[in-house]
């Protein structure tokens, strides 16, 4: 009995924080798209997703969010430097 209420509330957790991961990003790839047309840069599916599994990543660390945010940018912002110059 002890066992099917833990799994149940495990359950629960995982989809909860799975439905707030889901919010999160597609906040965050609605703003990463905004930011890149802005920037005159090619919006890319593989770029966006990227950059907010970062900012997911860093904001579950308790990182705030203007500082996931400016980290992934800049982490971002290195990888297409870096892609530019090969």
């Amino acid at each position: 009995m002890n066992l099917i209420i833990l799994f149940s509330s495990f359950k629960s957790y995982y989809l909860a924080q799975t439905q707030q991961n889901s919010i999160i990003k597609l906040f965050c790839l609605q703003s990463v798209k905004e930011e890149m047309l802005k920037a005159e840069i090619l919006y890319s599916d593989e770029i966006a997703n990227e950059t907010c599994d970062c900012y997911y990543e860093e904001f579950k660390r308790n990182a705030s969010h203007q500082d996931a945010k400016t980290k992934c940018k800049l982490k971002t912002r290195e990888n297409l430097n870096h892609n530019r110059k090969i």
